[in-house]
């Protein structure tokens, strides 16, 4: 991140999304994508996040917007905004673009933007994973990150609420 760039330009909208990662591509770079609310974000987060980095030149994540949130863990979630969740992730060295998606999954984005890589939490049994057929029709992988034991944003909201 130059010293004039700021997180927040890192957080992309699905067509400047779609733009970067050609670009990537055509410059030969391999494009991981991952997804997920990261409501509270923590250093299994982190952990995960540098290790899908890893698979490829350059990470684009997709964060659950805040409707979606509330669907998939209730009402009181998230505790932390959509802009808010991804500027905090878009200012992590290990990032280089966010996208906010508000469908249940990120199906459509991942057919939209076509990454060489996808790249999911080890809680997840491959067939779960949302979007592998499709990566994999197209050449790309699928590669299921480290659990990192005991460490989720439920646990610590649930904690913090004693």
């Amino acid at each position: 991140m130059t010293r004039l760039e700021h997180a927040r330009d890192k957080v992309l909208s699905r067509v400047d999304a779609r733009a970067a990662v050609r670009a990537a591509q055509r410059r030969g770079q391999r494009v991981v994508f991952t997804n997920g609310c990261f409501d509270l974000l923590h250093v299994g987060h982190v952990r995960s996040l540098e290790q899908a980095r890893s698979l490829g030149d350059r990470l684009l994540v997709a964060v659950n917007r805040d409707a979606s949130v509330r669907r998939l863990k209730g009402s009181g979630r998230p505790i932390v905004s959509e802009r808010q969740r991804a500027e905090v992730l878009a200012a992590l060295a290990c990032v280089d673009w966010v996208v906010l998606f508000g469908q249940a999954t990120p199906l459509a984005l991942i057919r939209a933007l076509r990454p060489d890589v996808l790249a999911k939490g080890g809680d997840w049994r491959m067939e779960e994973i949302v979007g592998r057929e499709e990566v994999e029709s197209w050449g790309g992988r699928v590669e299921r990150l480290r659990v990192i034991p005991g460490i989720r944003s439920t646990s610590l909201i649930e904690r913090a609420g004693r």
